[in-house]
C-alpha cells in the first residue's frame, strides 16, 4: 500500500463550503449558560467546521473567551443572546426552529439514534455542573444523551457540543 498524499490547503478550501454562509436555515449552536470560557472559542471553531453559528449570552467575559481555542482568521457567525436566555430561546421554537438539548433526561435519545437536522435547528447546551435549568428543559423537543462507558457522567461543553453538531449536520 502506497503512502496517503495529504491534500493542500487550497486543494481542502477548494473542496468545503461551495456557497455563501447563511443564517437562517442551518445550525445554531447555544451554550446559554456557559461556565468555562475556553470552551466557547473550541465550541466556536467546531461551528465553523460544521457551517453551524454560535449564540451566547452577552456576558462581559464571553468576547474574550471566544477567542480562547479559536485560532480561525475570519469573521465568524456569532449571535449576541441578550436578556433572559429562556425567552430567546422560546422565541427560536415558536419561530418554526427544532430545539435539541445535550441532556441526561428519562426521554433522552442516544446520540446514535439522533436523526440529521432537516430544517433550523438550535442545539442547547447547559451550565457544566448543573445541566440545563428547569425552564430549558421545558423548551427543548428533544434531548440528547452521549453514552460513555468511564467513570465520569459527562463531557465537557466543547466536547459535547461537537459531537452533537457533528451528527447534526450529517458529517457522522
Amino acid at each position: 500500500m502506497s503512502a496517503a498524499r495529504v491534500r493542500t490547503r487550497p486543494e481542502l478550501r477548494k473542496q468545503r463550503r461551495q456557497r455563501a454562509h447563511g443564517c437562517w436555515n442551518h445550525l445554531i449552536a447555544a451554550p446559554l449558560w456557559p461556565k468555562h470560557s475556553a470552551n466557547l472559542g473550541t465550541l466556536l471553531r467546531t461551528c465553523d467546521a460544521v457551517g453551524a453559528c454560535l449564540a451566547v449570552p452577552r456576558r462581559p467575559w464571553v468576547p474574550d473567551a471566544l477567542n480562547q481555542g479559536n485560532t480561525l482568521r475570519h469573521r465568524q457567525c456569532v449571535h449576541w443572546v441578550d436578556g433572559r436566555v429562556d425567552r430567546w430561546l422560546a422565541r427560536q421554537r415558536a419561530g418554526g426552529s427544532a430545539v435539541v438539548g445535550v441532556e441526561l433526561t428519562d426521554e433522552s435519545i442516544r446520540l446514535a439514534d439522533l436523526p440529521t437536522a432537516r430544517k433550523r435547528t438550535v442545539m442547547v447546551l447547559g451550565h457544566e455542573l448543573d445541566g440545563i435549568p428547569p425552564e430549558g428543559l421545558e423548551l427543548l423537543d428533544v434531548a440528547v444523551e452521549i453514552p460513555m462507558v468511564g467513570t465520569g457522567h459527562s463531557l465537557n461543553v466543547a466536547v459535547a457540543g461537537s459531537l452533537v453538531l457533528y451528527k447534526l449536520a450529517g458529517l457522522c
